[in-house]
């Protein structure tokens, strides 16, 4: 049994601190910006996107320093969404294999895919690199990818590469050749190592794995064969994947306190785009999106919205999570967001030839919603009867749900009549004759009753020791210029009061 050759996958994003905050923030991708870590007075440039580089800012600078550049955008560091970006980025190199590898530090996201017997999936490996590269694009970061069959060698490569060429492959057997002109800061060196190989005149990894091996352990001991190893490209490395947990979250802190509602939804807006994005590269749909808003004062603001099917329309959300809002607005100033969805099955109807085209699913969602919004959610659903005998209120309106094919079948096997109930009920006139029903006055008609079912007796619920104060009658009656009359008759006790609560279809 042959053993198969390795094949890695490195994707590298440098300056991910910048990186994970333009991404939610597209409108700051084309200006020099950024990102301050520290506590003020204090702060310092952590990070920075190639514009605030060409206009003179660099790591280290303090507030002051960056206040003198041009037109430079200050960003503060957030944990929150450098965790949510790193997990989009684990998840999008996900679709391509189970097995990763996370090496990400403080200001780089670094992720080894192991891509091995993948070509039959996603074609070759130059293939698979740009298809990642896109999909990682997609998503507002720009990162290199390099291909190896050494982990190390793909790492020190994608560290090394330009954006000219986000993607290239390193042959089988042609690591060292293809790492000798990297220069020693793709390793990563301590200060004094780096002037140690400095003093030597060592700049590349090509004159530092010419170097001598005995000599080197020498000098340096077994950390000197290791480097010599790396910059050869023949380091061994034991693979430990990681599994990380699909979860559809994006998270954001704001600049500054909101409280117009339009400006939130436009930041809503990009992070449902990105949910969107993962959710269709794993062929699922948004099913609920749940937004969590942080307000001033330490309080907190949590709505959900769940359409009755699930779908990938943006502008369908923004719409629902508009009426929601606005029908259940935040008391105080907006100070961060965050949008977890949870993923369903894409929907898909299959029309006959002749069959008329039926409406859009989601129109009849933002019809309910803009009805809740004036009647109040508790006002708007179906009806599902409640387990009790008391005839006042004895039903609650629980939101629509679209029933399954199995349900859907039992349903027209079973079929059922049904009664229309009365609010409020109607007041009628009862004629007995020695102890049975002979006729009834409702809306000034007289009706001969034909058939009488009852009495029986109704309070309340039937665990609950009530006095039975009701009777019930099922009556059929028939006027003689008007149809048939079946409907449910209601007498209190107490008050010695008939009334029609019902009528049956």
């Amino acid at each position: 049994m042959t053993k198969l050759t390795e094949l890695y996958a490195c994707v590298y994003a440098k300056e991910f601190p910048a990186q994970a905050l333009l991404r939610l923030r597209p409108e700051l991708r084309n200006q020099p910006c950024v990102v301050m870590e520290g506590e003020p007075p204090l702060q310092s440039v952590c990070s920075l996107n190639a514009k605030a580089r060409v206009s003179g800012a660099a790591h280290g600078m303090t507030r002051v320093e960056v206040e003198t550049l041009p037109a430079m955008t200050m960003l503060s560091r957030s944990g929150k969404e450098e965790s949510a970006a790193k997990a989009a980025l684990l998840d999008t190199c996900g679709t391509f294999s189970p097995r990763i590898e996370d090496h990400s530090s403080e200001t780089a996201f670094v992720c080894v895919v192991d891509i091995v017997g993948t070509q039959k999936l996603f074609g070759t490996s130059d293939q698979l690199g740009r298809e990642l590269f896109k999909r990682i694009r997609a998503g507002g970061i720009t990162s290199s990818i390099a291909v190896s069959e050494n982990v190390h060698a793909a790492m020190c490569l994608a560290r090394g590469m330009s954006l000219r060429s986000p993607v290239m492959v390193i042959p089988s057997g042609e690591q060292g050749p293809a790492l000798a002109a990297l220069s020693l800061t793709v390793l990563d060196l301590p200060e004094d190592q780096s002037e140690t190989f400095t003093s030597w005149g060592i700049h590349t990894l090509g004159t530092l794995a010419a170097l001598p091996e005995k000599e080197l352990i020498a000098r340096m001991g077994q950390h000197g064969k290791r480097l010599r190893q790396l910059a050869s490209g023949t380091l061994p490395h034991l693979f430990q994947p990681v599994e990380p947990s699909f979860t559809l979250e994006e998270k954001m802190e704001l600049d500054s306190p909101v409280e117009i509602l339009d400006s939130l939804l436009f930041v809503a807006g990009v992070m449902l785009e990105q949910l969107i994005l993962r959710a269709t590269s794993r062929v699922l749909a948004l099913a609920s999106v749940t937004i969590a808003l942080s307000l001033e004062g330490n309080t907190a603001h949590v709505r959900t919205v769940r359409p009755a099917l699930p779908t990938n329309d943006r502008q369908l959300w923004i719409k629902l999570i508009h009426l929601d809002l606005e029908t259940h607005p935040p008391l105080a100033a907006i100070l961060s967001l965050s949008l977890r969805a949870e993923p369903g099955s894409t929907s898909k109807v299959q029309l006959g030839l002749f069959s008329p085209q039926l409406p859009e699913p989601s129109h009849l969602d933002v019809t309910l919603a803009r009805i809740a919004k004036i009647v109040g959610e508790e006002n708007v659903g179906r009806a599902v009867l409640l387990d009790t005998h008391n005839e006042q209120e004895s039903f609650r309106m629980e939101r629509f749900t679209v029933p399954t094919s199995e349900r859907t079948s039992s349903a027209r096997v079973q079929g059922c009549s049904a009664m229309r109930e009365l609010h409020p009920a109607e007041s009628v006139r009862v004629m007995a004759v020695g102890g049975r029903f002979d006729a009834i006055l409702f809306r000034q008609k007289r009706y001969t009753v034909e058939r009488a079912y009852g009495p029986w007796r109704v309070s309340g619920e039937w665990w609950n020791s009530n006095l039975w104060g009701c009777e019930q009658w099922d009556i059929v009656a028939r006027a003689e210029d008007s149809p048939l009359l079946c409907c449910c008759l209601v007498r209190d006790l107490m008050r010695n009061q008939w009334q029609v609560v019902g009528l049956y279809d």
